[in-house]
């Protein structure tokens, strides 16, 4: 595998968006993180040189799809535009068979596929061939998506102005997620506020060992559970939104799980 072809590849293909657009380069910087976390976890669970190199790849095209949904729609919100990671999808293994121009051999393309449509999904289905490299490719990106999220100014993230922002309060959906330790479905989001805590709950559907290692190192869902907000009722949502994972946390990190996640 030519690591150095598959990056200039993607780099050429990103030429062809405006790289002036914050949104193009957050991705654009997203992308080759994912990569190396989704190298790292593959890493520690074992696995095959050849499969490691697949979760690289996988994390290195992802998010094809999100450049054109900038394009054409300026928002990262699916709900309000296409599902990204169908699209990334469609863009790779469509007719024009994109993917051709990272990878020579055919052998991984159901399997990169797949971890690529489902890689943003609220569940996976039952039957996904390679259920592992789709979970290590989740885990990346959530990971990394804790991170812009401290990076990069919410109100471009969310497309909402400051104000609405600062005072929205977590509605109560949102709250019991953090309660009941899941995601939060897209459409139970009705705040502005409601997406930072949507991307709090992602921590809980973290699988594997090495995920929650490196959540710990990056300190980066404590800083985003520090929110600040002009609302008193939404400092006191995050006081309890911080004590709930505390919990959570501290009996995944005593208990632990297997390295294959389950």
């Amino acid at each position: 595998m030519n690591r150095q072809k598959i990056r200039s590849e993607f780099q050429n293909y990103v030429s062809n968006y405006d790289l002036s657009d914050p949104k193009i380069r957050l991705k654009a910087e997203h992308t080759y993180r994912v990569a190396d976390l989704c190298e790292r976890i593959a890493g520690s669970l074992a696995m095959s040189e050849e499969m490691t190199e697949i979760a690289w790849v996988c994390g290195m095209l992802h998010d094809l799809g999100r450049f054109e949904q900038v394009r054409r729609f300026q928002t990262f919100i699916d709900a309000e535009s296409v599902d990204h990671a169908k699209l990334g999808a469609e863009i790779l293994f469509g007719e024009e068979k994109l993917i051709r121009r990272f990878l020579e051999e055919m052998k991984w393309d159901e399997r990169i596929k797949d971890a690529i449509y489902w890689h943003s999904a609220y569940q996976l289905p039952e039957n996904l061939k390679e259920e592992q490299l789709c979970r290590i490719l989740r885990d990346a990106d959530k990971l990394d998506i804790l991170r812009v999220n401290l990076e990069t100014p919410l109100e471009d993230i969310y497309n909402v102005t400051t104000e609405a922002l600062r005072t929205s309060e977590v509605t109560q959906e949102v709250m019991d997620a953090v309660k009941e330790h899941h995601t939060v479905l897209r459409s139970k989001k009705k705040s502005p506020v409601d997406h930072v805590v949507g991307h709090i709950c992602l921590t809980f559907e973290l699988v594997y060992p090495e995920s929650r290692k490196i959540l710990k190192e990056q300190g980066n869902l404590e800083r985003m559970m520090h929110f600040t907000s002009e609302n008193p009722v939404t400092r006191a949502q995050f006081a309890e939104i911080r004590e709930e994972m505390q919990r959570y946390l501290e009996t995944e990190y005593e208990r632990g799980r297997g390295t294959d996640g389950n």
